[in-house]
C-alpha cells in the first residue's frame, strides 16, 4: 500500500456573511463541513460534485491559498495546517495549481515564458539562462515550442493557454498538483487533448494528483480513485472500478446516470433528483443529501450525520449512507422505533 503523500482530518472551512450598515457578520457559509481526505503518493486522485459543493475550496486549502478553518492538513508527514510565511515557501514548491480559467489565469501584460518561470525566480532557482532552457523543456513537454515563451497569453488558443498552465504548475518539478476543474472551460476535442497530457505526464513525473471536476465522465479517464463530495461532505470514495461498476450512495447513483452515453439504442436510466441543492448557509439536519433522496428514512436520515463507513469486508469502498452501510445501527433504537 502506498504512502500517503497528503492526510486531511476533520476539516473546515466557513465563510462570514456580512450585511447591514456596517457590515456586520449575519449568517456563515459552511463550504467545506469536516473532511478526512487521503492522498497516496504517486496517484491520482478525482473529487467530483455539484458546483458550490466545497472541492475547489478543498483543494485551495490543500496548497494553503485559503486558511482553514479547523482541522489539519499534514504533506509528506509534516503538519502544514497553520505555517506562514517563509516557513511555508518550501511546501509552495512541492504542491502547485492548476487553474480552472486559462484565461484569467495568465497576466496579459507577461510573456509567457516569465509567467511559467516565475515560479523559478521567486524560489531562487537556476541561473536565468538555465531557467530559460528548463522553460523551453517543459513547453515542449505540454507540446508546445520553445519558441512560444516569446508570445503573449492573447495569441494561444484557450487549449494551449492551459497548457501553458500546466506547464507553469510543473516546471518546479512539484510532488502535488491540484488541478482545479482544467477542462471545463475547453471544447470537448481539447479537453481529451488536455486530459491525455494530464494523464501521461502524471506516469511520466510520478506525481501525485488531485484532479477537481463535476464531470464523473472526465474524472473516469484520469484518476486512480475518486471521492464525491455534496454540501461540503465526501459522501463516497473507492477506487475507479468500484465506483463505476457499483456506486452505493445515491447521490453518486444520480451523477453517474447523469452521464451522456454516445449510443442512441441504449437505454438511459437517468435519475432526476428533487428539490435543490440546499444553502450551505441553513445545510438541512442529519443526512445533508436527505431532502433529495429516493431511499431516506424519517427518524434516521434527517437525524443523525451518517459517517464515511467502509462498505465492503476490505473496507475498500467507503460511502457516508446509514442505509447502504448498515451504519445506522448504531444509532439509538428509540430514533427509529418511534
Amino acid at each position: 500500500m502506498a504512502e500517503n503523500l497528503v492526510e486531511m482530518r476533520d476539516l473546515v472551512k466557513q465563510f462570514p456573511v456580512k450585511g447591514g450598515l456596517l457590515q456586520r457578520e449575519i449568517a456563515t457559509v459552511n463550504a467545506v463541513a469536516g473532511v478526512d481526505l487521503d492522498i497516496p503518493k504517486g496517484e491520482a486522485i478525482g473529487l467530483v460534485g455539484e458546483s458550490g459543493c466545497g472541492k475547489t475550496t478543498l483543494g485551495r486549502m490543500l496548497v494553503r491559498l485559503l486558511e482553514p478553518t479547523s482541522g489539519t492538513i499534514k504533506f509528506d508527514g509534516d503538519d502544514i495546517t497553520h505555517v506562514k510565511g517563509s516557513k511555508l515557501k518550501p511546501f509552495r514548491r512541492r504542491m502547485q495549481f492548476i487553474f480552472q480559467d486559462p484565461y484569467g489565469s495568465l497576466d496579459p501584460r507577461t510573456q509567457v515564458g516569465d509567467s511559467i518561470a516565475e515560479g523559478l525566480r521567486l524560489h531562487g532557482v537556476d541561473s536565468k539562462d538555465e531557467r530559460h532552457q528548463r522553460v523551453t523543456k517543459m513547453l515542449e513537454l505540454v507540446g508546445l515550442r520553445g519558441a512560444h515563451a516569446g508570445r503573449y497569453p492573447h495569441e494561444f488558443s484557450g487549449g494551449q493557454r492551459q497548457r501553458i498552465g500546466i506547464a507553469r504548475a510543473l516546471v518546479l518539478n512539484p510532488d502535488l498538483v491540484v488541478a482545479d476543474e482544467p477542462v471545463s472551460a475547453l471544447d470537448v476535442s481539447v479537453q481529451a487533448q488536455v486530459l491525455n497530457l494530464l494523464k501521461d505526464l502524471q506516469s511520466e513525473l510520478n506525481l501525485t494528483l488531485l484532479f477537481v471536476a463535476h464531470n464523473l465522465g472526465v474524472v473516469e479517464h484520469i484518476s486512480d480513485k475518486v471521492a464525491v463530495m455534496y454540501l461540503g461532505r465526501i459522501v463516497e470514495m473507492t477506487d475507479r472500478e468500484s465506483l463505476y461498476r457499483q456506486p452505493l450512495h445515491p447521490y453518486t447513483e444520480a451523477l453517474l446516470s447523469a452521464i451522456p452515453i454516445p449510443d442512441p439504442d441504449r437505454p438511459k436510466n437517468r435519475q432526476i433528483l428533487d428539490g435543490e441543492i440546499p444553502s450551505p448557509l441553513n445545510p438541512p439536519a442529519g443526512c445533508h443529501f436527505h431532502p433529495r433522496c429516493p431511499i431516506a428514512q424519517e427518524g434516521i436520515c434527517d437525524v443523525d450525520v451518517p459517517r464515511l463507513a467502509a462498505a465492503d469486508d476490505n473496507g475498500d469502498h467507503l460511502a457516508a449512507c446509514h442505509l447502504r452501510t448498515g451504519d445506522h445501527q448504531h444509532l439509538n433504537r428509540k430514533i427509529y422505533t418511534d
